[in-house]
């Protein structure tokens, strides 16, 4: 039912319809994505992907869930519905005044509302990761910032585009504001204009079908989603309260600590709401960059933001890579927030650039914490999203942004290892090297995954990268990256993967360790910044992989030789062929050194260091 229906005026949804809408929405979400991707002219956007689309009904439901997107909230919180006309295009990117739906600064957001018998009936919504908002530093992520004033211009909700008509004023200040003016133009132009696509087409289903008939469908859609998540997900989670927690290293104020982020699962299959995520025990505010709002709009996005980790508990991976996050699984959470000044309810004008670091860790924590509570049916963690760059001027003298997100392995899983080089944001990916070194000085020398680096296990965790950058003038190196300390967890035997790292001039004489957050590490003309990013955690005993399985990753240079011997008990001869009798006795000897009393979790050695010297806590144990 619509917020415009009674309960008489309701319609039952035709299944053939609902079809037909929902196949539509797919399509148009993609048509978005599309012209977004064709039309923009940034690297981050056009070459890397940050971006979503979203839509959205008019009660503010989201519709697709193909990936996640924005919030509609803080739009009609400032422009009412019965306000808005065809051609409105509205526009935001202020963290505190977003409800939640945007984390940091440079996520520009545009919203399109969709018109059909003279009324708003749904949204177009896109927003992605844009080069420069102004700010402290080039890209608008000042690793060091202790205020939002330091990060960029805020722009609350604004009518962008009134009846069709762009607003000059607005978009001279924000272009005046950044560093690249002239794609923040074209991108921003890309993204209302495709918006504005997508509502025509939406608004031609509702033409065909009528309102009535195309909004009950939404609500079939939505229904539909609901109950496949009670029955086929929150069902393989036995009742009961569960306790996991997990850290970001450092906020590039301090220095490295432990900053928790604490979850309580309570599952309770007869409530009405059966799942809840309780994040009391979350750590403070943070001084540096690493705060997320969470906390808006009953913790709307983070619901829709973590709900995909509940895909894993599906019957088959088939069947969980056929089940999309729409609006549907909101009404079967509930999230508690701690008070004000945490890291997921941070006080304004707390800095939020790098709050990937707590929304990426609250995947892993949630997947930890179900973990617990079935036996490790969860993948190990993984770290698949960091941004690293280069700027400078280049050979005309003119400055140039080259900032990539790259992606690293994820967690090896009970019926296959991880991925590997994956990146959390569906269709993102790293910049081409025949691009990067086409439009920038640089020169890509090596690109490839990173030896050893994922988690030993049963099934092993993805590889990272390792990325050979060589700079052919002067220039500066950027990068907003966690798990450079803390390693990703392996889980039920699993061991962790290898943690970031970035060093410059590898064996050279000048070779040195750059700190993961960093704005402005200099190099001169001719050197070398070697990136490797994380490996995902293992799942299982490494002792019981196959040795077959091994061989094959020496193969592949996933694992080297040194490492089967090392992680896996397995003993390679010259030939390259496993010597069986000698890894027989090896794995026994290996087995025989344990104790017994060794944790679910496995954090890696990077942990002590932070903890004091505890290799894991209370809650890493069944």
């Amino acid at each position: 039912m619509t917020a415009s229906q009674t309960p008489e005026q309701t319609t039952a949804a035709d299944p053939v319809l609902v079809e037909i809408v929902a196949g539509t929405l797919a399509a148009i979400e993609m048509e978005v994505e599309t012209a977004i991707g064709r039309t923009s002219r940034s690297p981050m956007i056009r070459d890397a992907h940050d971006f979503r689309a979203g839509i959205h009904d008019r009660q503010l439901r989201k519709l697709t869930g193909r990936s996640y997107s924005a919030l509609v909230q803080p739009v009609v919180r400032d422009y009412p519905i019965d306000q808005m006309n065809v051609g409105d295009v509205f526009f935001h990117n202020d963290v505190y005044l977003s409800e939640g739906g945007i984390g940091h600064l440079p996520d520009l957001c545009v919203t399109v509302p969709v018109f059909a018998e003279g009324e708003v009936v749904a949204f177009i919504q896109a927003f992605g990761h844009h080069d420069d908002i102004g700010g402290a530093v080039p890209g608008s992520m000042p690793s060091a910032a202790t205020s939002m004033f330091e990060e960029g211009l805020m722009v609350p909700p604004i009518k962008l585009w009134d009846r069709g008509v762009p607003n000059e004023s607005a978009l001279k200040i924000m272009t005046r504001n950044s560093r690249m003016p002239d794609s923040l133009a074209a991108d921003l132009d890309a993204e209302c204009s495709a918006c504005l696509a997508g509502a025509r087409r939406l608004g031609e289903l509702f033409e065909r079908y009528g309102v009535a008939a195309v909004e009950a469908c939404f609500d079939a859609i939505l229904a539909n989603s609901t109950e496949v998540y009670r029955t086929e997900i929150l069902s393989q989670i036995p009742d009961g309260t569960y306790v996991w927690e997990d850290y970001a290293e450092h906020d590039g104020v301090d220095e490295p600590m432990l900053h928790r982020q604490r979850i309580t699962l309570i599952m309770d299959s007869t409530a009405d709401v059966p799942l809840v995520i309780d994040f009391t025990g979350t750590g403070p505010q943070a001084k540096g960059p690493i705060n997320h709002c969470g906390d808006y709009s009953d913790g709307n996005f983070l619901k829709k933001w973590l709900a995909p980790i509940l895909r894993n508990l599906a019957a088959t991976p088939e069947r969980m890579a056929e089940l999309d996050v729409n609006e549907g699984v909101v009404p079967l959470i509930e999230m508690r927030f701690p008070e004000k000044g945490t890291l997921l309810t941070p006080v304004f004008p707390a800095p939020t650039n790098a709050r990937t670091f707590v929304i990426l860790r609250l995947l892993g924590v949630l997947a930890g914490v179900l973990a617990k509570a079935t036996g490790g049916r969860m993948p190990a963690d993984q770290e698949t999203i960091r941004y690293t760059g280069v700027y400078g001027t280049d050979f005309d003298g003119e400055p140039y942004l080259m900032r990539e997100v790259l992606g690293g392995g994820s967690g090896g899983r009970y019926y296959a290892d991880g991925e590997d080089t994956i990146h959390v944001v569906p269709d993102s990916r790293n910049l081409p090297t025949e691009f990067t070194e086409g439009r920038f000085p640089l020169r890509i020398e090596a690109l490839g995954l990173a030896l050893d680096s994922g988690g030993p296990g049963r099934y092993r965790g993805g590889c990272g990268y390792e990325k050979h950058i060589r700079v052919l003038r002067d220039a500066h190196f950027m990068s907003i990256a966690d798990r450079s300390i803390l390693a990703c967890w392996g889980v039920k035997g699993g061991k962790a993967g290898r943690p970031f790292q970035i060093t410059v001039d590898p064996g050279g004489p000048d070779e040195h360790e750059v700190d993961a957050l960093a704005d402005a590490e200099p190099l001169k003309a001719g050197t070398v910044v070697r990136v490797r990013t994380t490996g995902g955690g293992g799942w299982g005993d490494p002792l019981d992989r196959p040795v077959e399985e091994v061989l094959q990753d020496i193969a592949w240079l996933k694992v080297s030789v040194e490492g089967a011997r090392r992680d896996y008990g397995v003993v390679v001869d010259a030939d390259g062929d496993a010597d069986l009798t000698a890894t027989e006795a090896l794995r026994e000897e290996m087995r025989a050194a344990r104790t017994g009393e060794e944790p679910f979790f496995d954090r890696g050695p990077g942990y002590a260091t932070l903890s004091g010297g505890a290799a894991f806590n209370e809650f890493d144990v069944l």
